[in-house]
């Protein structure tokens, strides 16, 4: 039996070269991508959270006392998109956005021509009408005679009563003939009424006086009172809001909806105008009497008692709800609110509340000593002053100290 070759066995250097080479490839590829996690969680880690805020608001005076607290927005009585009357191509617009009109200012052209075509078409026939009764009228004038003469003829016993007969049906027959042509153009008067107002509904003018917010069609599309459908054809020509009818409606919770009377006084501050300066007194005009059943909401819409040109429709409002009257004997040690903050941004530690002020792009965790709770806001007797900046909503895990970013 042969002696086994050992030497067979033996691993050439190309196969070990080949091998240790698909390993450092491979290894490579591992550390490639435990970098590339890594850089992902760090980037992720480094990224600031996004936070909502609001600013804490000052109390109310200390002649006044809030029964409630609400938001809502401005919204006008009397608004209006103004509209055809008929399917047309806009030949001319007359305004633009921010413009205020006056009751009756024209705002824009349709394209009149084949409405003015038949105006002409209508006269035309009361024109013919009318002389085929100057004509009738001649005729009956002079079978009038001739029935006269024939009467005389008859009586002279020279004609028969045949053509007495013939004289008077003629007279009648024109008589009847007058009366139809009168009637035809009483007719073609109707028709002229008719052709002028579709001449008139080519022209669209205010319903009443105020200001154009919105310009909806332009020279050369076609508008219709009812759509088309394609997204071809306009159904309105400009949306008009009368700035003196500005009110603000608000949804007050259901379960607060008691503290809200007619007429009662009401201090009202826009989104856009937050000073205490440019607060606005009105007062509650109408509860409206139906509750939303999904959001449990009953919309109360408040007067302003004095307007301005800063109140537009659509801005957002916040408005405190007074009391009837103040307390007749104040407390002198009574603590007094020094601000007015949301529900939402109060937290519980154990048996103390705090509240998460943003300064300078970091968080700073502030115990507070809270007071009377006002719908979904609440006083605050100690620990935040009006104008803070507060966190509302965040991620979870939000510490002091920590960089975030407001969310705009």
């Amino acid at each position: 039996m042969p002696a086994a070759d050992l030497s067979s066995l033996k691993i050439h250097d190309s196969a070990r070269a080949k091998s240790s080479g698909k390993f450092l490839s491979l290894f490579a590829a591992v550390i490639g991508v435990l970098v590339l996690a890594g850089g992902a969680a760090l980037a992720l880690r480094s990224r600031k959270p996004e936070v909502e805020v609001a600013a804490a608001r000052a109390a109310g005076g200390s002649d006044e006392v809030t029964a409630l607290n609400a938001s809502g927005y401005i919204t006008p009585r009397r608004r209006a998109t103004v509209a055809a009357k008929i399917t047309g191509r806009v030949t001319g617009v007359f305004f633009d956005e921010g413009n205020n009109v006056k009751e009756g200012q024209l705002l824009a052209t349709l394209d009149d021509s084949d409405a003015q075509k038949a105006l002409a078409s209508a006269k035309a026939d009361r024109e013919s009408a009318a002389a085929q009764i100057a004509d009738l009228q001649v005729q009956l004038k002079l079978a009038q005679i001739q029935l006269k003469r024939t009467q005389d003829l008859v009586e002279a016993k020279v004609q028969t009563q045949e053509a007495l007969d013939n004289a008077s049906a003629a007279v009648d027959s024109l008589k009847a003939k007058i009366a139809l042509t009168k009637q035809q153009v009483l007719a073609s008067e109707a028709r002229i009424g008719e052709a002028q107002q579709a001449v008139d509904n080519c022209t669209i003018r205010a319903p009443f006086a105020g200001r154009i917010v919105s310009k909806d069609a332009q020279v050369g599309e076609m508008v219709s009172p009812i759509s088309a459908g394609g997204g071809f054809t306009r159904t309105g020509i400009a949306t008009i809001v009368d700035m003196k009818s500005n009110e603000i409606e608000v949804d007050v919770n259901e379960a607060y909806i008691a503290k809200v009377k007619d007429n009662q006084k009401v201090e009202a501050r826009l989104d856009a105008y937050p000073e205490d300066k440019d607060k606005y007194a009105a007062h509650v005009r109408t509860i409206i009497p139906s509750a939303d059943r999904q959001k449990a909401t009953v919309k109360v819409r408040i007067s302003i008692d004095k307007l301005d040109d800063k109140v537009l429709p659509d801005m957002g409002v916040k408005v405190a709800f007074l009391e009837d009257a103040a307390p007749k004997k104040k407390d002198p040690n009574a603590v007094v609110a020094k601000a007015i903050i949301p529900q939402a941004a109060v937290h519980k530690d154990g048996g103390s509340d705090y509240v998460l002020l943003v300064k300078n792009g970091a968080l700073e965790r502030r115990g507070v000593t809270l007071g009377t709770q006002r719908g979904s806001d609440v006083d605050v007797l100690a620990g935040v002053n009006a104008g803070d900046t507060l966190v509302v909503k965040g991620p979870e895990g939000l510490k002091e100290g920590q960089a975030v970013e407001i969310k705009q």
